[in-house]
């Protein structure tokens, strides 16, 4: 975890867009969080705890590589 963003290696299957696993992501997490924290339901009164992008890339021989930085 890094102050501004979040960095994960995840596979997922190749019927699954990647949009729809990162809205699915990115909900179930924030809901989690309000969940557990409920002082962040004041901070983030309208659940928009986590912003509206994100950034996507495959990986192919450098997974080891990725995995050490991560």
């Amino acid at each position: 975890m890094m102050p501004d963003h979040v960095h994960l290696l995840v596979s997922i299957p190749p019927k699954l867009s990647v949009s729809s696993f990162m809205e699915y992501l990115k909900g179930k997490s924030a809901l989690m969080m309000f969940d557990q924290h409920a002082n962040l339901k004041y901070k983030f009164g309208n659940r928009h705890f986590w912003s509206e992008g994100y950034y996507v890339r495959t990986v192919g021989l450098n997974e080891t590589i990725i995995k050490k930085y991560i």
